[in-house]
């Protein structure tokens, strides 16, 4: 079976319209059994947590002009438009248009609970539910009441309930944070086998994608080391304290292992939470003294602590060991 990834904003137009089209795609897609999963992702992780009416949104100069980018050489009104026939032309409706400003955050917590609860058809169900009621009958679909409704609705009886106990609010923050350490910048973006396919595409260039993708043959990584490179990623795009939130759950499970004690000292240094880094780095460095990058590190930490006399040691014999280290500190 492929997997298919759709990260999707369920206030993203394009995310409804790219449903469509991947189901479109999927309808004459004869490279075996598909599984869509959605994944979150936020177009605007601004919105407040109280829903403001649209209409009164767009009349600030600036978000309209920031609307513009969406589409340059179309104002914003031209581009909303524009995208309503669009979504018209997929079949969505009767009616179309947001109406509410509103944070998507509930509403991505409940579709990874239905994941979790009936697998890739009733998050499917739900996921349609909550675009419907956003873009077709106009709800603010930031409310309990009206996310409640929707998994009511669908299929989800425990839906409701599952939001306000605090269900998924963990699992959606790590997803939107794997989704930042593979690549996803925009709403929606396909994966499929560590490709993507950006945009709510034709179905026909969905299922060429998909062809190309399943024939890679990429092997599945263990959950654990795919874990690992994406929190390792974070820290190289400078998200610190995204990486040890995808890092803790390794360190609770495996605190022994050296390579994610030091991922964690890293991005404890990188966060300047320098304390920890030193106790970790101290540690890592009595059951290793040959590791010249610990040392390196330690010593970097000491000297970012003020202590210069006792980070020079440390930085002597990393350099010693490793030449450029010598150079870089």
């Amino acid at each position: 079976m492929i997997r298919i990834e759709l990260y999707a904003d369920v206030v993203c137009a394009w995310a409804y319209i790219g449903k469509r089209r991947v189901e479109a795609a999927l309808r004459e897609w004869d490279g075996g059994e598909a599984e869509v999963v959605w994944r979150p992702f936020r177009i605007d992780p601004m919105a407040p947590a109280e829903a403001q009416p649209l209409a009164e949104v767009l009349q600030d100069p600036l978000v309209d002009a920031a609307l513009q980018q969406c589409a340059p050489g179309l104002s914003a009104a031209e581009n909303r438009l524009r995208v309503s026939e669009i979504a018209a032309a997929e079949g969505l409706g009767p009616g179309w248009g947001a109406r509410w400003r509103a944070s998507s955050h509930d509403a991505h917590r409940l579709i990874s609970l239905a994941y979790d609860a009936g697998g890739a058809v009733l998050q499917d169900a739900v996921a349609e539910g909550v675009l419907r009621a956003h873009f077709v009958e106009g709800r603010d679909i930031s409310l309990a009441a009206t996310l409640e409704e929707v998994a009511a609705a669908t299929g989800f009886a425990d839906g409701g309930r599952l939001l306000s106990e605090g269900g998924a609010e963990q699992a959606v923050r790590e997803m939107l944070l794997r989704g930042k350490a593979i690549g996803v910048t925009t709403s929606p973006t396909l994966v499929v086998a560590g490709q993507a396919l950006v945009g709510a595409q034709a179905p026909g260039a969905i299922a060429e994608f998909l062809a190309g993708a399943a024939g890679a043959g990429a092997r599945e990584l263990p959950a654990e080391v795919e874990r690992f490179r994406q929190a390792e990623a974070l820290l190289d795009k400078g998200d610190p304290l995204g990486c040890l939130t995808l890092v803790r759950p390794l360190a609770e499970a495996h605190g022994g292992d050296p390579n994610v004690r030091l991922l964690t000292a890293r991005a404890y240094f990188h966060s300047a939470q320098l304390n920890r880094a030193r106790a970790l780095l101290e540690a890592l460095v009595a059951d290793a003294p040959d590791d010249a990058y610990a040392r390196l590190m330690l010593g970097r930490t000491l000297e970012r602590q003020g202590l210069a006399d006792e980070a020079a040691p440390h930085l002597r014999v990393a350099g010693a060991m490793v030449p450029s280290y010598g150079k870089s500190s």
